[in-house]
């Protein structure tokens, strides 16, 4: 049943018109040759699945910071955070969380508070798993103040299939940790950034669950 529920979960409204052309290509398929119709129908079923919006449970605890993707945990470092920002040249601890086309690829906030500011760049589309990709590839990078004041930054990175960054979120909105705030289509990457002092409770090769999986508690980080 858990199962069942896992695979028929609502679609990201970004989906419906990749899926409408999907199953009209594998339509026009079967009149060309019954094997490519059906993998068409199975490329169909895939891109229902990609763009899945599970709702999630997020926990509550005071402090803690929760994945804002699906994936494994690629990159753990201190980076300094997108220029664009303005935030300066200090190091963070940051942490990198890979998504591939099996993923959800929905977003979410990793601390609740105000988004201070949005700020998309344009660049290039290199696999999404190398550490020159928070320099090089198509980014937009979401600054979040806690109510606390602290500043976490939440960067959605293209990756080497992915040709499109949504952002859903506003600038001056507010945003609940585990909230909603984007997708990015097809194989991807999301990058946090912390403030100095705390650091991640994960390790890299580590599952991560958008909205559930705690990434840094200051109870424990070091």
């Amino acid at each position: 049943m858990d199962n069942l529920t896992s695979i028929l979960t609502p679609i990201h409204r970004e989906g419906y018109r990749y899926i409408l052309m999907f199953a009209a290509a594998a339509f026009i398929l079967f009149f060309l040759w019954t094997p490519l119709g059906w993998a068409g129908v199975v490329l169909t079923l895939w891109c229902v699945y990609f763009f899945r919006d599970p709702e999630r449970v997020t926990p509550r605890r005071e402090g803690i910071v929760v994945s804002p993707a699906d994936g494994i945990v690629s990159l753990i470092s201190e980076a300094v955070p997108p220029p664009e920002l303005g935030l300066g040249e200090e190091a963070l601890p940051r942490v990198s969380v890979f998504m591939n086309v099996f993923n959800c690829h929905v977003n979410r906030a990793p601390v609740p508070g105000i988004i201070k500011r949005i700020a998309y760049r344009p660049g290039k589309f290199i696999n999404a798993k190398l550490d020159k990709a928070s320099e090089d590839n198509e980014r937009n990078s979401i600054l979040i103040e806690r109510p606390d004041g602290a500043q976490f930054v939440m960067v959605q990175i293209a990756g080497l299939v992915a040709r499109r960054i949504v952002c859903e979120a506003t600038e001056a909105s507010e945003v609940a940790a585990g909230g909603r705030v984007g997708i990015i289509r097809f194989g991807s990457r999301v990058d946090v950034y912390m403030p100095t002092g705390m650091w991640p409770c994960v390790e890299v090769g580590q599952t991560m669950v958008a909205g559930e999986t705690v990434l840094a508690d200051p109870r424990i980080s070091l």
